[in-house]
């Protein structure tokens, strides 16, 4: 049994052994307690102080089973490393991996923790648009193009100018000709006839947009073109638009134009739904910038909003710009919320209790711990190696060794109290405390020596699940 066929699930009435080290092992059994009327519960507790320095070579070893947890499932700490194969053989039971914090444990044994979203699973296409084009060099153009593929991306937009009253890009189908030999697929975001004709010969298969100002260009291009209507506020516009491109054969999408809020937002959202029941075979589209770039709030919850939307109403494009700093994940949001609403349907259940990385700000369940739990950890601690917590439902943080357990809201004034810190050690425990009060004043999970998790707008540096290497801690032979 390899570790990725280990990683079982365990029926909720299935016997189960929860296997911890000393520090823990009076939250575990706390678990086991409350988990106690709904599943066969057994705890084990080795003789170790701090259960993610196990491994599983370590555990094969020193684990003794009680006669009565023999035929148990045997779930080890999350953070417990090597082969799960190497505990399977030496005691002939199944092995599961189990969640990093123990105030998980119960969630998932109920099988109520986030669910892994399919990598694949989704039907929206991202159309990811470089604004100005014709401003940026050729190079520039690659670089943000592969910036937006690596992000999510499956379709390159070349945005031009609106107006088609200008003089042409003389670049416009060399951009698309660098770009598809990057091996990207490309659009152009333009309304003059000469752009569309070089872009689509450098192989662009997409152009936006046309109306009944241009749709006699359309069966001269031969690749599909995006229809809008010619007055934003009417779809009625729309129908010789669309009837021309049906008459010629050109394939199409229909964006109805999403108008910022203040300006018609939610009329536009109307002219949507009555664009699905006007052409309810029609593909469609939904250029979502409009709204993330025109409103003065973190995009992630905007995104998925109208990704959700367009999951119900089949509108299998959408447009994005990430030009605005609140929008500048704006890909990766959309990626990951098509997952995560596709994966919603598809299941006939809200879009929750799934790993998408769309709770960025906040976590999903912050740690709050009971002040006796905390103190008898303190009691209960050996070492001088200094443990940080962060209480999120209190607002205190924690700071506890052998000889002191310290609480307060200022970390300067804990920190104050701290005797016998080196440079080096002041640093870290500087860091781990300015990331311990950002957990305190967001609502999010903190872990000592792992990074505050960001979701899809990690940029770099130390995120949830990162090796713990910064602080001397007990190493797995020594005993508590």
């Amino acid at each position: 049994m390899s570790d990725a066929s280990a990683a079982l699930s365990i029926a909720p009435t299935g016997p189960v052994t929860l296997v911890t080290g000393t520090l823990a092992a009076p939250e575990v059994r706390r678990v086991a307690a409350e988990l106690a009327s709904e599943i066969d519960i057994h705890v084990v507790v080795l003789n170790i102080q701090v259960a993610a320095l196990m491994t599983t070579e370590w555990v094969a070893r020193k684990l003794q089973l009680p006669e009565a947890a023999d035929a148990s499932s045997l779930v080890l700490p999350g953070y417990c490393r090597g082969d799960l194969q190497e505990v399977a053989s030496a005691h002939g039971v199944a092995v599961a991996r189990g969640p990093r914090d123990v105030a998980d444990v119960a969630s998932w044994l109920r099988g109520e923790a986030p669910g892994d979203l399919n990598a694949t699973e989704h039907d929206i296409e991202i159309i990811a648009e470089i604004n100005h084009a014709p401003s940026l060099s050729r190079q520039a153009i690659v670089r943000a193009a592969c910036r937006l593929r690596d992000q999510g991306a499956d379709i390159i937009d070349v945005g031009c100018d609106p107006s088609a009253e200008r003089e042409p890009w003389a670049g416009a189908g060399d951009a698309v000709k660098a770009l598809r030999d990057a091996g990207m697929r490309v659009s152009i975001d333009t309304f003059h006839p000469d752009e569309a004709r070089a872009a689509v010969r450098a192989g662009a298969e997409l152009v936006l947009s046309v109306n009944q100002s241009n749709v006699a260009l359309a069966s001269e291009l031969g690749v599909e073109v995006v229809a809008i209507p010619d007055i934003p506020e009417s779809i009625d516009t729309l129908d010789k638009t669309v009837t021309r491109l049906d008459r010629d054969g050109v394939a199409f999408r229909i964006d109805p134009i999403l108008s910022p809020i203040g300006f018609g937002f939610a009329a536009s959202l109307r002219r949507y739904l009555e664009v699905r029941d006007r052409y309810p075979d029609a593909a469609m589209m939904m250029g979502i910038g409009n709204l993330t770039e025109m409103t003065a709030a973190d995009s992630g919850g905007i995104n998925a909003l109208l990704i959700g939307f367009c999951q119900e109403v089949s509108i299998h494009s959408v447009l994005t710009t990430q030009v605005i700093n609140w929008a500048r994940t704006s890909v990766q949001e959309i990626d990951a919320a098509r997952r995560l609403m596709c994966w919603a349907s598809t299941r006939g259940t809200v879009p929750k209790q799934a790993a998408a990385g769309l709770i960025m700000l906040r976590d999903e369940s912050p740690r709050s711990f009971e002040p006796a739990a905390l103190t008898t950890l303190a009691r209960s601690l050996t070492d001088r190696n200094l443990r940080i917590f962060a209480d999120v439902e209190a607002g205190l943080l924690h700071v506890m060794n052998r000889d002191i357990h310290l609480q307060g809201k200022d970390p300067f004034a804990l920190f104050a109290k701290l005797d016998g810190i080196d440079p080096d050690h002041a640093f870290y425990l500087g860091f781990e405390m300015a990331l311990a009060m950002t957990a305190l004043q967001l609502g999010k999970k903190y872990t000592q020596d792992e990074g505050l998790n960001w979701g899809v707008a990690h940029r770099g540096g130390p995120v949830a699940g990162d090796v713990r290497h910064h602080r001397d801690l007990t190493s797995p032979e020594e005993t508590s």
